[in-house]
């Protein structure tokens, strides 16, 4: 097996260790170059010549990769031709076969599913909390050197839409009903009926009647044909003026157009962005100077066990993939995740 993106030596050690039959593939000068701890992107080094034989060498032979090649995402076919398992560092791989133009009937994906449920939840926490409690304003305040007595609102007995109930946001959800908070959740037809915590489940093509009712709409759904643009002008304007919008789902969920201009009119108390249609987010974009967005880039799920958490999920597969057992967070297409 072959390691694509950054790892720590520790937790190759971990891989190796799973057992005798295990050859781990691992030449990190190869790799890219993380930017941060738990960075599985990097920025790719220039190889030369003797260096681009030897990462031949180790994809030609693979049998499972930790992680996808992205030196060369659409020649994954001819550069892994015995590939028959990858493990994704991520939750969500949306339309993967859109840049890993793999076969799916003979390659088997997995994700790391559940890896990033707490960071995410803690981060929805922190953007909610930002506004309820009124930072922006008491942040204002602060720089004009302003002494003030005010009165906050509580986030327990708000109501709060969970569109998407996957870990991500089954953890969210169970966080939120623990501090008091009315929790609906969105799914997919077919998809979980319920959580702990979720008082409420509507389809995502029902959401319409319920955004006029609550207090904050947390995306934690995965990108997909039927998610892009869910919410656009129309469902936008139906949220209360002083709603929240939480976004750590993908940036083309949500119309950022008429977001920034029911930001900007007030018509909308606030959002809190981890993603964005265009990553990184375009230096023209209104959102960047709005004091009532808060952005991240693309790093709230980033924790610095991250690594370790998924290297538990892959060793625990690892286990199965050889003793014939039916994988774990096994990837499905048709739902990008």
């Amino acid at each position: 097996m072959v390691i694509c993106s950054p790892l720590e030596p520790d937790l190759v050690a971990r891989i190796a260790a799973v057992g005798p039959r295990v050859e781990v593939l691992y030449e990190p000068d190869l790799l890219p170059v993380p930017r941060y701890e738990g960075d599985h992107v990097g920025v790719l080094p220039e190889l030369t010549a003797e260096q681009r034989q030897r990462w031949a060498a180790l994809t030609s032979t693979a049998e499972v990769a930790f992680d996808f090649d992205r030196r060369a995402p659409a020649e994954i076919n001819e550069n892994f031709p015995r590939l028959r398992w990858v493990q994704g560092t991520s939750a969500g791989l949306g339309r993967l076969t859109d840049r890993f133009p793999l076969d799916l009937s003979k390659v088997v994906v997995t994700t790391a599913a559940g890896v990033h449920a707490v960071p995410l939840a803690e981060f929805v926490l922190t953007g909610l909390l930002h506004f309820v409690k009124d930072v922006p304003q008491l942040k204002e305040w602060q720089a004009g050197h302003r002494w003030t007595r005010y009165t906050s609102r509580t986030l327990s007995g708000q109501r709060v839409l969970v569109v998407g109930l996957g870990a991500v946001g089954r953890h969210t959800a169970t966080v939120l009903a623990g501090l008091g908070v009315e929790v609906v959740g969105a799914i997919r037809p077919g998809g979980t009926p319920g959580a702990p915590g979720v008082s409420e489940v509507v389809r995502f093509d029902e959401i319409g009647s319920v955004l006029p009712t609550v207090d904050a709409v947390v995306l934690a759904c995965p990108l997909t044909p039927q998610t892009e643009g869910l919410l656009g002008a129309a469902e936008l304007a139906a949220l209360k003026p002083h709603a929240v919008l939480v976004n750590i789902a993908r940036g083309q969920v949500v119309d950022e157009t008429p977001l920034a201009r029911a930001l900007a009119a007030g018509t909308l108390r606030g959002a809190v962005l981890d993603v964005a249609t265009v990553e990184p987010l375009p230096d023209d974009s209104p959102l960047w100077d709005l004091p009532n967005v808060l952005i991240s880039p693309h790093s709230a799920s980033t924790a610095a066990n991250e690594n370790a958490l998924i290297t538990d999920i892959f060793c625990d597969n690892l286990r199965r993939w050889l003793d014939g057992k039916p994988l774990h967070n096994l990837y499905r297409p048709e739902l990008g995740y």
